[in-house]
């Protein structure tokens, strides 16, 4: 049977994998980002960071702070700011639903990926989450390595 061809548009540019460490992700979104034009130039050629970045509701939008978008070097004069306020886009119900989650319940909005689509759009991934304490990231450990011990079991056992 022949194999699907990849889709060269899909590609990963930036990933938080540290969120996953340090909260528990209750729910996620796939919302569109406003870019300029030498902030996707910048993106083709990965380089961004969303580690340290945060989503938040602000006056029934959705923003993106604290993410790095390095400048791209062919763009002198029509460049960008490398750590500004980017605004996301989602619909008005996901709108409310965030802002309910994050007032009431008190969890936070995490970005989790950065990645161009099949389409060749920019999306990025947020996370509705509640952060961790340290008692819960040994469980997750620990239940990871069982995870990992249990499946050297059974392969060694087959």
């Amino acid at each position: 049977m022949a194999k699907a061809k990849e889709n060269p548009n899909y590609k990963v540019i930036a990933e938080n994998r540290r969120a996953r460490f340090d909260y528990a992700i209750e729910d996620d979104l796939e919302c569109g980002i406003i870019l300029e034009g030498s902030e996707v130039k910048s993106l083709r050629v990965n380089s961004a960071n969303i580690a340290e970045s945060y989503a938040m509701v602000e006056n029934g939008e959705l923003w993106l702070v604290n993410s790095y978008i390095a400048p791209y070097e062919q763009a002198k004069t029509f460049g960008h700011d490398e750590k500004r306020r980017r605004k996301l886009l989602a619909s008005k119900k996901e709108l409310s639903k965030l802002w309910s989650e994050t007032q009431r319940k008190g969890m936070t909005l995490v970005p989790l990926v950065l990645y161009f689509n099949h389409r060749g759009i920019a999306k990025l991934k947020i996370g509705i989450a509640k952060g961790k304490k340290n008692h819960d990231k040994r469980a997750t450990d620990a239940k990871r390595d069982w995870n990992r011990q249990k499946q050297r079991l059974l392969k060694e056992g087959l």
